[in-house]
């Protein structure tokens, strides 16, 4: 394994180690494990494979260098988008929204932790961001905690005795960062964080992992659902627990459309009596028309030349749905007409949407459902972005009593802290081209980061 060149070569020598009995032997331990620390996503297991994916140093190092320049470039456009009607136009807001995000333009930067959704193919150095997670990212604790598992497995440590390997958990970030932007928002209390979501998520498990992970550095949490939170003598509190941080994972569009403006959270908000993360004008890069933001030329002012480049290297091409006239590779086409007449490269993705509802791909259509699809994306503000390359890696799974190694895709979901540190990644398999465990049919893996001992 020392000679390995390349990742493939070291997928290939991890599945050699798995004989039949060390197949059954690792699916019997990551059943357990997982059993054991709650990873599941509803009633499903988040991992079924028997393998993490796999990074040499230099290939992360490539990919954190270009994200935390292109995290740049999303700042600027969110400090356009704050102070001008006409740029923040082009991200089609809701009028809570655009009620909401008032009130924090003056307070620390909005993300406290965000992701990138990007597909990198290693052995060309290709990577492309699709989707910009800024408003509620998932997975932090669940990915640490598969970390964990990976770690305490025999196979891991046969491979531990060839490669360096790094491991890279992220909860310790997020708490970090969660404190850090409390500090920079006003904060002099020692704090205590209210998690905030719907009771009936299906994520409750990786929000008690966040809790317990938070209470055991110090800092008293609870988990909460937002009917149950009280905003009284300048306080919020769910019960009798003070709550000075919202760790938010419930989504703006569900919280206002189940209760309204006029509630505990957005009342506590609005009188700077706790502070929420990630904050209202989170929602502006997270809508998927901050990449047509990017990617449109009429912005192009906005960006330093770093930038631009980053831009142009990373970011697909991509348009808000409607009928006008814009550019594709230095002509001006009429887009809806490009739109219908070039399914088989693009895909359509419903602005503000999230867990694949709403994509539809190009190519897996007929020409009468995409066109009826074009059709219902003119009336909804939607974005048409460019197909990206796709990364597919085999991987094994101890499937009906035998070792089975197929293909699966993969995509790179680099964890963002503060706005700006790429620290961490999830990492997601499909063998559909739609990855997204919400979706169905997923799975997660740690990612670990390899260097050759010796």
């Amino acid at each position: 394994m020392a000679a390995a060149v390349n990742i493939q070569n070291v997928i290939d020598d991890y599945h050699a180690l798995l004989t039949d009995e060390m197949a059954e032997e690792t699916d019997h331990l990551l059943r357990e494990r997982l059993l054991e620390r709650g990873l599941y996503f509803g009633k499903r297991p988040l991992c079924i494979v028997l393998r993490p994916h796999f990074y040499f140093e230099h290939d992360w190092r490539f990919l954190k260098q270009q994200l935390e320049t292109l995290l740049t470039a999303f700042m600027k456009a969110h400090e356009a988008c704050t102070t001008s009607d006409e740029k923040r136009a082009q991200l089609y807001l809701d009028p809570y929204e655009e009620e909401l995000f008032r009130l924090d333009q003056s307070g620390p930067v909005p993300w406290s932790s965000s992701r990138l959704d990007t597909f990198y193919v290693v052995d060309e150095q290709v990577l492309k961001v699709v989707e910009y997670n800024a408003e509620t990212p998932a997975g932090i604790g669940y990915g640490d905690e598969l970390g964990y598992v990976f770690d305490s497995m025999p196979i891991m440590k046969r491979l531990a005795e060839r490669f360096d390997l790094t491991f890279n958990p992220c909860l310790g970030n997020l708490h970090s960062a969660l404190l850090s932007t409390y500090a920079e928002w006003g904060g002099r209390e020692a704090p205590q964080i209210g998690i905030l979501d719907w009771r009936e998520v299906p994520t409750l498990n990786e929000h008690e992992i966040s809790r317990i992970y938070f209470e055991r550095r110090g800092t008293p949490s609870v988990l909460c659902d937002p009917r149950e939170l009280e905003y009284r003598d300048g306080h919020l509190y769910k019960d009798d627990f003070r709550i000075d941080i919202i760790y938010k994972r419930v989504l703006y569009s569900e919280l206002i459309e189940q209760m309204g403006l006029d509630n505990a959270v957005v009342n506590a908000i609005r009188d700077r009596a706790v502070y929420m993360t990630n904050s209202p004008s989170a929602k502006l890069m997270a809508k998927k028309a901050s990449l047509a933001f990017l990617s449109d030329e009429q912005n192009a002012h906005l960006f330093n030349k770093d930038q631009l480049a980053a831009i142009k290297t990373h970011i697909p091409w991509t348009r808000n749905v409607g009928d006008c006239k814009t550019s594709y590779d230095g002509k001006q086409v009429d887009l809806l007409e490009f739109i219908s007449a070039n399914k088989d490269r693009l895909v359509l993705k419903p602005n503000d949407e999230y867990g694949g509802k709403g994509v539809v791909l190009g190519w897996e259509c007929s020409q009468e459902g995409w066109d009826s699809t074009v059709h219902q994306a003119v009336e909804t503000p939607h974005v048409v972005q460019e197909r990206v390359p796709s990364v597919q890696r085999d991987f094994p799974m101890w499937l009906n009593g035998e070792l089975d190694i197929s293909p699966r895709y993969v995509d790179a979901d680099p964890y963002v802290f503060a706005g700006r540190d790429v620290l961490g990644t999830l990492t997601r398999l499909s063998p559909l081209a739609l990855l997204n465990v919400t979706a169905g049919g997923g799975s997660v893996v740690p990612a670990y980061i390899l260097s050759p001992k010796g």
